[in-house]
């Protein structure tokens, strides 16, 4: 059995998947991620010779690779990729895995490989994929051509400054979208530093509360889906897509997440016949929460 190997090398896992000819999972293989530059290139040699043995040997004939951080695809490079220990100088991660591995190696930024599992997933070839996890990113592929920009910095909506008195945000600047609509804000705004958390993930935590009817947890929701709706209302604006799918960890809310955002942007639009117009809310959909959609992405990102 052989095919093309997707990996989506996260801070706490890396997933791999082995693709078929027709972009179906066959086999799929989810291991820690070791941080650092030699750790990122042990796990993911690891996860391919975990799907290799799952597969009875048979080679794989590509590896296709999403890791967050600022990627130079024509080098396979990557630098910036600090959640996985890996910043300062560029690391030829391409070339690395290329020598250990034996067969050619593709690497693209995580969010772009996952905006391209979306359009191979729902075959719609003018779609913005909005990743909210620990951040804010979007990928976008425009009358099927991805974007990645003159710097490759196209879709980091999260650092676009929204209120002047807001938080420091990460990247330096104050007052990000993602200061306000990412999972680490959500955490933060339901459980303030120093204040217990729960086994339950934040996200699902205020969304079931509010649902409750607790005014703190509505609170926090509506403030959350608010800043999420001015992301994808700023997006829509910019580049017009057909479809805009919700991603990343805190999209395992599913229909919830979709109809909260809904609101938000019904609710932007409501005193502008111009916005009510374009029917933004309309667009919205949720990546399928049984689909790996980042490591298929990658996979067929390898096929050459």
């Amino acid at each position: 059995m052989t095919g093309t190997i997707g990996l989506d090398i996260g801070a706490t896992k890396t997933l791999g998947v082995l693709v078929d000819a027709d972009g179906r999972v066959l086999e799929q293989v989810r291991e820690a991620t070791e941080p650092g530059r030699d750790g990122v290139v042990r796990t993911a040699a690891l996860v391919v010779a975990h799907l290799g043995a799952a597969t009875h040997g048979a080679p794989a004939t590509s590896v296709g690779l999403g890791i967050p951080g600022l990627v130079d695809v024509e080098r396979g490079m990557v630098k910036h990729a600090v959640n996985l220990g890996v910043d300062g100088d560029w690391v030829p991660l391409r070339a690395e895995l290329e020598a250990r591995l034996g067969v050619r190696v593709a690497v693209e930024n995580d969010v772009n490989v996952a905006t391209l599992g979306a359009v191979a997933l729902s075959g719609i070839r003018d779609l913005v994929y909005v990743s909210i996890g620990t951040g804010l990113a979007a990928g976008l592929v425009l009358d099927g051509v991805l974007r990645r920009g003159a710097t490759g910095a196209a879709g980091e909506i999260g650092h676009v400054p929204t209120d002047p008195n807001g938080a420091v945000c990460q990247c330096g600047q104050r007052g990000c979208l993602e200061t306000i609509a990412s999972g680490r804000a959500l955490a933060e705004a339901w459980h303030p530093a120093g204040s217990p958390g729960g086994d339950v993930p934040p996200a699902q935590a205020v969304f079931a509360a509010a649902a409750a009817g607790d005014p703190r947890a509505v609170e926090v929701r509506d403030r959350f889906a608010a800043g999420v709706a001015d992301a994808v209302r700023t997006l829509c604006l910019s580049v017009d897509p057909a479809t805009i799918v919700l991603g990343g960890g805190v999209s395992h809310l599913g229909a919830r997440l979709v109809e909260a955002v809904g609101d938000a942007l019904r609710a932007q639009a409501a005193s502008s016949p111009f916005l009510a117009s374009l029917d933004l809310a309309a667009r919205i959909r949720v990546v399928p929460d049984d689909q790996p959609v980042a490591a298929i992405g990658a996979a067929l990102l390898g096929r050459p």
